[in-house]
């Protein structure tokens, strides 16, 4: 049996293991999201949105400044998700797909990509402190 087998075996044993895992999971995404973000002024890492509905939009042009990302409105998305739901994370700074993927010269710095590519291993690792945590 896979350790991803495994630990859909024991979660479904488990009342709420499974959503603990979903949404743990997706916090530590956000999380490893926003720790990658290249930060100049903090402008594309507080545009960072959540949603149940639909995928979060490239709307918002940077009005200059320095800003700090406020995850309540995410923390709240997960929370309120439900087993299942998909959770649609997106930067809304018009200018981040220049950053990720490169632009005028720059290289890109592809930040989502690597982090989605780690799914996997975020669900694994937060499963295997979920079941330590509930002593299974």
């Amino acid at each position: 049996m896979t350790f991803t087998a495994e630990i859909e075996d024991w979660a479904r044993k488990v009342l709420g293991a499974e959503e603990a895992i979903f949404k743990e999971a997706a916090q530590e995404l956000v999380s490893e999201l926003n720790s990658l973000v290249p930060v100049d002024t903090g402008f594309l890492r507080a545009s960072l949105q959540a949603s149940t509905s639909a995928m979060p939009v490239l709307s918002r042009d940077n009005p200059g400044g320095t800003f700090a990302p406020d995850m309540g409105e995410i923390v709240l998305v997960i929370a309120g998700a439900d087993l299942g739901d998909t959770i649609y994370l997106g930067y809304t700074a018009r200018y981040g797909p220049h950053v990720h993927y490169g632009a005028n010269g720059r290289p890109g710095r592809p930040w989502v990509t690597m982090v989605a590519q780690r799914w996997p291993q975020i669900v694994e690792a937060v499963g295997a402190r979920v079941k330590a945590r509930l002593g299974l």
